[in-house]
């Protein structure tokens, strides 16, 4: 059965975070939200907690005290872990944000921030990743020779696997339910982010760098920029089969 779009409210949460007032401020906070919270103070603790707790989402500080989050998001990814994670951290600058997302986060909220904020970015990564996305009866997208299992979590490229992180999965199936159209930035980030970015189109550029890296590494090329436009998942305009759907 297809999950359901989560609820406000709904779902386990880990807090990772080694300043206590941070921490007790969000614990409390979500908890009156009506998630279910547990917490960790270092990056070991988070490790262990992750596989203890199975959360659905973890609220990632990027400074503590063993591990910084980056590492600790890594180690998850290199688990095998897709389990979305938000960073909460006083790094702003640009290079801060894509290493962040280069270690599989899927998004970044600035110290300090507002709990409001928070709340609604925890609620948009719900939606996105338990969100049912349009979908044939097989549950299976296929374009040239990429396929994408939506029940399965499972992608393979000229048949080999391909691992993704619940963001890059959400963008691929997004981008092959419209395979040969052009989708703006603005469609992708309504689509696949599902909340305002205020017109920040560089996460939409920075996960399309990260999931060329992983799907077209395999010849021939599928995501192609469009000029002043956007994106589309086609095969080159020079391919035998590029009329193809």
């Amino acid at each position: 059965m297809a999950a359901q779009p989560a609820a406000p409210g709904t779902g386990r949460l880990l807090v990772v975070e080694d300043e206590p007032s941070i921490r007790i401020l969000l614990e409390s906070t979500l908890r009156l939200s009506g998630y279910e919270v547990s917490s960790s103070a270092t990056g070991h603790a988070a490790l262990a907690e992750v596989e203890r707790f199975a959360p659905e989402l973890v609220l990632m500080d990027v400074m503590l005290p063993d591990l910084d989050g980056f590492e600790v998001t890594r180690r998850l990814r290199t688990a095998g872990l897709r389990t979305p994670v938000l960073f909460l951290t006083a790094r702003t600058e640009v290079g801060d944000r894509i290493a962040g997302l280069s270690a599989g986060g899927d998004d970044y909220v600035a110290k300090p921030f507002s709990i409001e904020e928070v709340l609604l970015r925890i609620e948009a990564i719900l939606r996105r990743t338990r969100a049912a996305q349009p979908r044939d009866d097989t549950g299976i997208l296929r374009y040239a020779d990429l396929e994408l299992d939506r029940d399965a979590h499972d992608v393979v490229r000229a048949g080999h696997h391909v691992d993704l992180s619940p963001t890059e999965f959400n963008l691929l199936a997004y981008l092959l339910a419209n395979a040969t159209r052009v989708l703006s930035r603005q469609q992708i980030l309504d689509q696949v982010w599902r909340y305002d970015f205020a017109g920040d189109a560089r996460i939409v550029e920075t996960y399309v760098k990260y999931l060329r890296r992983k799907i077209d590494r395999f010849d021939p090329p599928l995501i192609h920029t469009v000029r002043g436009i956007g994106y589309s998942l086609r095969l080159p305009r020079d391919h035998p089969r590029a009329g193809e759907r």
